[in-house]
């Protein structure tokens, strides 16, 4: 019999943080939410509520104040519950607690033309929220880490698309705000939907690995220990292994051997003062040999997320190296907790004019970011400047710029001002004068050379800048500076897909179905679509299944299909075509049963033609499918019969039909994770998925996925192709 949920572990950890709350508040927001989740319970079975419960108890032990457990008590309730709104929760609790509720709240009440859009909208508006009161994303942290801890219950498709987004979107931002402890556990979790094998796999050389050298970080604490004691310091110490995503990210994007990483042991040694951070730094190059180049020293020149920490990397006497990170208690507390830490040993962060500082970026994307982007634009800034590895340049005063790893001099002129990359027009890297794409490294001195008689930036500076805000400040001056030329830039690039997609479509055509697709996006003119692909705001290969909704939709078809007499060997009597629940329509029969042949798979967009089976419905061929062709001119050609896709056939969600699709693949570890990572991030549900080895160092790849049309499996394979594993990828035609 399952236990009534309780707030009793809540409570103890208030107790014990040595924080002031209202409990009496806290306890009747547990009430309101309790009373209001009666009855729903979580996929796993569980009552509703423990959920809330299970994430204000993350939130009380970083400590986040009484407001925000409330809230975190309270931030289903707008979404779920029939009735429920934020002025009752604002009159009940407060107008603190209500904009908290409000942030963590999606847009329900919004209709969106697809979720894609509504997607980005709900990322915006908990950006927004996140600008004007920090603890709503610290907040959905919590949430978000509760929800991947249970991620068991739901069905695959759904984990795979929620472990993506963590990783994508949570993960980078818990890293942002260097919330260490958060950050890993999401990465780990989601790493184990993402990629179960190469998961295992790491697992199994992590087990293997430390059970061939146990005791060994015992003994290196022992020996440091002494040596510091020795020496009347006062510290404290940690050994730790290596995070399995940690090893995988570094396994795949560096293609590294397991045998090569070194820092699979660590010692953390935490000290009294900064002084002590370098003194101990000398006594361990005393005691051990250091390994070259494995030095970093982030006390003096601080990550973005304010981590500071020093650490070497040396080899022990068993011959073992190992990383030792020297830092004071309270760049421990910001190490682990990040910006949380204000709450957690402080009181708050209001009016801290440092913590605004460093949330500079967030409305830096607000604002960079236009509505006519899609998900992939707005995204990638995220992943871009939020989670890969940083450098660290100078400017010739001395400041220090930090970028994304990869940035060259055109990424630092931005980084200094939109008005210095604009008239950007050369750079000097440690006085010597450098190619502006440059790849630039930590410590080097950089100066950007500009002038007055600068034409701007080049667009082909889109292909080489690293950093979010470089593409976003280049896109920016070209929608400003260079709409005539954007929008003949646009229009070519359309003109060429819609020959791509459809030849023969009148001008008046194209515009109608342009029109159409611009309003989608919140653009008001047919130039104004064309002025966003040329500023490189909508990217032409987004638009592809879109163009091919259109045409379906307003029925501009090249040429009519070609058609079959109907004889009455093959139908009694003829019928008014009806439209099928597949999206067929067969001419001259109603409710009979419709397959797609597997021969050729025909999605919305090929043209088509039915075979009579015997005893089976109407099986549906692509029109230049083997079968049909021969079967048209064969003895049993009186059981061929005229069919097409119903208007708004393809229209629907993305798993409507299935598609097959072949590739071959470098056989290597983390490249099913890297195609599911691409399908996911374009919603596309995996039917089958099925791998075999060829012996060459390549594998062979089956996969069956959902789509909506033929334009719509066009998109998903262009995208695929982008993907450096894939050797070769095409549609299975059987």
């Amino acid at each position: 019999m399952a236990t009534t949920p309780n707030i009793e572990r809540l409570m103890q950890l208030l107790d014990e943080s040595g924080h002031k709350y209202n409990k009496e508040k806290i306890e009747q927001a547990f009430l309101y939410a309790e009373e209001a989740h009666r009855g729903q319970f979580r996929k796993s079975g569980e009552p509703y509520i423990t959920h809330p419960i299970a994430v204000a108890e993350i939130c009380a032990e970083l400590n986040l104040g009484t407001d925000a457990i409330c809230a975190a008590l309270l931030h289903d309730i707008v979404e779920d519950v029939p009735g429920a709104s934020l002025e009752d929760i604002g009159k009940r609790f407060g107008p603190e607690v209500e904009k908290l509720v409000d942030g963590l709240t999606k847009l329900v009440a919004i209709p969106f033309e697809d979720k894609e859009e509504e997607h980005i909208e709900n990322l915006r508006k908990m950006f927004l929220a996140m600008s004007r009161d920090i603890r709503v994303i610290l907040i959905k942290l919590c949430d978000r880490l509760h929800n991947m801890r249970t991620l068991a219950s739901h069905q695959e498709e759904k984990q795979r698309l929620i472990a993506l987004e963590t990783m994508h979107v949570y993960a980078p931002l818990a890293h942002r705000l260097g919330i260490q402890r958060i950050k890993q556990e999401l990465e780990s979790l989601a790493l184990q939907y993402l990629d179960p094998i190469g998961y295992q796999e790491i697992q199994g050389y992590v087990d293997e690995k430390y059970g061939q050298n146990i005791g060994f970080i015992e003994r290196v604490q022992k020996e440091i220990s002494d040596k510091l004691t020795e020496q009347g310091l006062t510290f404290s110490m940690t050994g730790r292994v290596k995070t399995i995503y940690s090893i995988y990210r570094k396994m795949y994007r560096q293609n590294k051997h397991f045998d090569e990483i070194y820092d699979f042991y660590a010692v953390r040694i935490i000290v009294e003062t900064e002084l002590d951070c370098y003194t101990v730094l000398g006594l361990m190059h005393e005691m051990y040999n250091s390994i070259p180049g494995r030095f970093k020293d982030y006390i003096s020149t601080p990550k973005p997320n304010n981590y500071r920490s020093l650490h070497t990397t040396v080899i022990g006497r068993d011959g073992i190296p190992f990383e030792v990170q020297i830092r004071t208690r309270e760049m421990h507390e910001i190490a682990e907790y990040g910006i949380a830490a204000h709450w957690k040993y402080k009181s708050g962060i209001k009016g801290n004019e440092d913590i605004s500082k460093k949330l500079e970026w967030i409305h830096m994307l607000l604002e960079s970011e236009q509505k006519s982007l899609d998900t992939d634009e707005f995204i990638s800034p995220l992943k871009i400047d939020m989670f890969e590895d940083e450098v660290f340049v100078f400017t010739p005063k001395g400041d220090v710029i930090q970028l994304p790893s990869g940035s060259c001099g055109i990424d630092f002129a931005y980084a200094i001002h939109s008005g210095v990359g604009n008239k950007m027009v050369g750079v000097k890297i440690n006085g010597t004068i450098a190619p502006i794409t440059q790849v630039l490294e930590t410590g080097q001195i950089v100066e950007v050379l500009t002038s007055a008689a600068s034409k701007g930036p080049s667009r082909d500076w889109l292909k080489v800048v690293k950093s979010g805000e470089a593409k976003n400040k280049i896109r920016a001056w070209y929608k400003k500076e260079k709409r005539d030329e954007n929008i003949e830039i646009g229009k070519g690039e359309l003109d060429r897909e819609f020959d791509h997609i459809r030849k023969g479509l009148s001008e008046d055509e194209k515009e109608r179905i342009l029109l159409s697709i611009a309003s989608r996006f919140g653009l008001g003119s047919v130039d104004d679509l064309y002025n966003s692909v040329g500023y490189g705001g909508l990217a032409v290969a987004r638009l592809t299944g879109k163009i091919e909704d259109e045409i379906a939709r307003q029925g501009k078809s090249q040429a009519a299909p070609r058609q079959l007499e109907v004889t009455t060997q093959t139908v009694t009597e003829k019928k008014q075509a009806k439209k099928r629940p597949s999206g067929v329509i067969v001419e001259g029969l109603d409710n009979c049963q419709v397959k797609f042949a597997r021969c050729c798979t025909p999605l919305p967009g090929d043209e088509i033609v039915g075979f009579i089976t015997r005893g089976y419905g109407v099986s549906i061929h692509k029109y230049d499918c083997p079968n049909a062709v021969r079967g048209l001119d064969g003895p049993e050609k009186d059981r061929w019969i005229n069919a097409s896709w119903a208007e708004d056939a393809g229209e629907t969600a993305a798993n409507s039909y299935s598609a097959s699709i072949v590739m071959t693949v470098a056989d290597n570890i983390g490249v099913i994770a890297s195609i599911s990572t691409t399908l996911a991030e374009l919603r596309i549900p995996i039917i089958t998925l099925n791998t075999q080895p060829t012996g060459d160092g390549y594998a062979r790849i089956h996969m069956t996925v959902g789509t909506r049309n033929r334009g719509h499996l066009n998109h998903i394979l262009e995208r695929l192709k982008k993907n450096p594993e894939i050797v070769q990828i095409g549609g299975d035609r059987g």
